[in-house]
C-alpha cells in the first residue's frame, strides 16, 4: 500500500507538472498535497508504537485518497487530464482504498488480541 500509494503521487506529479500555471496553482496544488499525504500517514503510522496511533493515520491516510479522488474528478471534469489517464488513476484509488480498508481491519484484529 505503502509504495504504491507513492507512485500513485509521482504519477500525479508528473501530470500536473504538464498543466498550465492557472490549473497547476488552483487544482494542481491541492491533488498533489493530498496524494504525497497518503503514504506520508501511512509511513508515520507505521513508525507509532501502538496500534490504535497506526490506525489513526491509516484513517488520515484515508481521507487523503477520498480528497484525492474527488481532486481527480474535478480535474476530469474541468478538461486538465485525458480520459484515460482519469480512468486509470481512479482504478488506481480504488484499489488502494480496498488495500488500505483491508489494512486497517488487519490493525483493528491485533488491537482486539492486544
Amino acid at each position: 500500500i505503502y509504495y504504491k500509494s507513492i507512485e500513485l503521487a509521482d504519477r500525479i506529479w508528473h501530470l500536473v507538472i504538464d498543466w498550465t500555471r492557472f490549473g497547476r496553482e488552483t487544482l494542481g496544488y491541492q491533488i498533489i498535497r493530498s496524494s504525497d499525504s497518503i503514504a506520508s500517514n501511512i509511513s508515520a503510522g507505521h513508525g507509532r508504537f501502538f496500534y490504535k496511533e497506526n490506525r489513526s493515520f491509516c484513517y488520515v491516510a484515508r481521507g487523503s485518497l477520498y480528497e484525492t479522488k474527488t481532486f481527480l474528478i474535478k480535474a476530469k471534469n474541468r478538461k486538465l487530464m485525458t480520459l484515460q489517464d482519469y480512468t486509470s488513476i481512479y482504478g488506481e484509488i480504488e484499489l488502494l482504498i480496498g488495500k488500505l480498508n483491508a489494512y486497517i481491519r488487519y490493525i483493528e484484529v491485533q488491537i482486539k488480541n492486544f
